[in-house]
Formats: C-alpha cells, sequence, structure tokens
C-alpha cells in the first residue's frame, strides 16, 4: 500500500467509566484534537439519532465499531443497519478468548468463524477486522497462533493490529505490519509496562514513533487511541491525541 497521513481517533472504550451522556462526551472528543471514533458497547443504549447528528455537527468520523462475534453471528442485519445509521462502515470483533487460540484445531476453527463472519458483514458492503490482544501470539506447534490466523484466512478478514498487545506479546509490531501490509487499515495506538499492565502512551513497552511511521508507510488509514484502566479518562485522551497529533 502507499504511504499517507494516517488520521487519529480514539476508542471509546477508554471513556467508558466518564459520565456524561454520549453526544456531550463526543463534543469533548473532538475538542480535544481526535477526528475519529471508533465505538464500543455503550453506543447501543444512546440515542443512535442523536449520536448520528452531534457526529455531523462535530465533523467527527465514525471510524470503526467494536462488536462482539456472538452478535454479529445471531442478528447480523439488524447489527450492521444499527452501525450504518451511526456511518459507520467497519465492523471489528474486539475479543475471542485464549481457547480459540491454544491449538491447532483451535485456531482453524476461530479461523473459520472469523472467516464466515466476514463474508457476512462484507455482503452488507463494510469492512471487517479482528482485534488482537496477546494471548494470540503463543506459540502452537512452532508458529505463534496470531500466524497461524493470519494464513487460515483470506479476504475479506483484515486485522486492527493492537501494537500495544501485540508488543506485549513478544513481537514486533513494526515487522509484523510490514507481513500483514494491506491486511491492515486500523491500528491501536495503546501502551502497558514490563508486566502487561496499560499504561499511558509513550510510557510503556511500545515503539510508539516505530508502529505510527510504520502505519504510515502501509497505508493504514487510522490510528486509534486505547486506554483500558486510566486514572483519569479524558486526560488520557488528550494526551493521547496530542501523540497521535504529531503524526
Amino acid at each position: 500500500m502507499e504511504g499517507r497521513m494516517v488520521r487519529a481517533a480514539i476508542q471509546l472504550y477508554t471513556l467508558r467509566d466518564v459520565e456524561q451522556p454520549l453526544p456531550e462526551l463526543l463534543e469533548q472528543v473532538r475538542e480535544v484534537g481526535f477526528a475519529g471514533v471508533e465505538f464500543a458497547g455503550r453506543v447501543t443504549d444512546a440515542d443512535g439519532d442523536r449520536v448520528r447528528e452531534t457526529l455531523d455537527e462535530t465533523g467527527l468520523e465514525s471510524v470503526a465499531a467494536h462488536v462482539d462475534i456472538e452478535r454479529l453471528e445471531a442478528d447480523p442485519d439488524e447489527t450492521i443497519e444499527f452501525y450504518r445509521s451511526l456511518g459507520c462502515e467497519h465492523l471489528v470483533v474486539p475479543w475471542l478468548g485464549p481457547d480459540a487460540f491454544e491449538t491447532v484445531e483451535a485456531i482453524e476453527a476461530t479461523a473459520d468463524r472469523l472467516q464466515s463472519v466476514a463474508e457476512t458483514v462484507a455482503d452488507h458492503g463494510m469492512a471487517f477486522s479482528y482485534h488482537n490482544h496477546d494471548h494470540e501470539f503463543v506459540e502452537v506447534d512452532g508458529e505463534t497462533a496470531f500466524d497461524r490466523l493470519a494464513a487460515a484466512t483470506t479476504d475479506p478478514v483484515e486485522f486492527e493490529l493492537d501494537c500495544g498487545w501485540v508488543t506485549v506479546g513478544g513481537v514486533d509490531p513494526v515487522s509484523l505490519l510490514d507481513r500483514l501490509d494491506d491486511r491492515v487499515s486500523l491500528v491501536h495506538i495503546s501502551d502497558a509496562d514490563e508486566t502487561g499492565s496499560p499504561t499511558e502512551v509513550g510510557e510503556g513497552v511500545l515503539d510508539v514513533t516505530g508502529s505510527l511511521e510504520a502505519a504510515t508507510d502501509h497505508g493504514v488509514e487510522w490510528a486509534i487511541y486505547e486506554h483500558d484502566d486510566p486514572d483519569d479518562a479524558m486526560a488520557s485522551a488528550s494526551h493521547g491525541a496530542e501523540v497521535l497529533g504529531r503524526f
């Protein structure tokens, strides 16, 4: 892919404990400097029309949404159309547990499951990605589970690489981006300390500059800030926007 400017968004899970109506929270997200948002579970309880109005008023883009795989399997039509109504064109499965990656057979079953959901989402005209944590990088018969998953899936399965969790898993996100190339259009920029506990971006193990430069080189569209456990969520968001804004 041809390098272009990567844009900054935030995963709203970072702000899940901020006690404000979602439209007001979106206004603050724009004020601290993000150009886009990635939705998590909270949006399903909000007034969808008001959320869309706020996105339009602020100019925030609806970059993607994290959606549990069970929801996409049980009611794909309604689920996909709900997020489409928010202007979202990319759905991401945010988590599958460690048991989905423990054996070759489990990984093959996981690949089949993701492939099926991805094709359903693609049939509705939307993109699909899987978001990693660190447990996907366990070694299974001489290869990481993640590498096996990538080899066992094809288009339209993409990956939303969480560069912080990749690093915690013992893999260099820059080299992984090189290998995956155009199968990645979104990255998460998160960080963690040596024990794997979330920390502010730039204060942990992640090579922030290298990850963002690699994302840019590979034409990644959005770098999405996330902090799983911030002490002060809005201060963390502001810091994340400032770091990503340098790129």
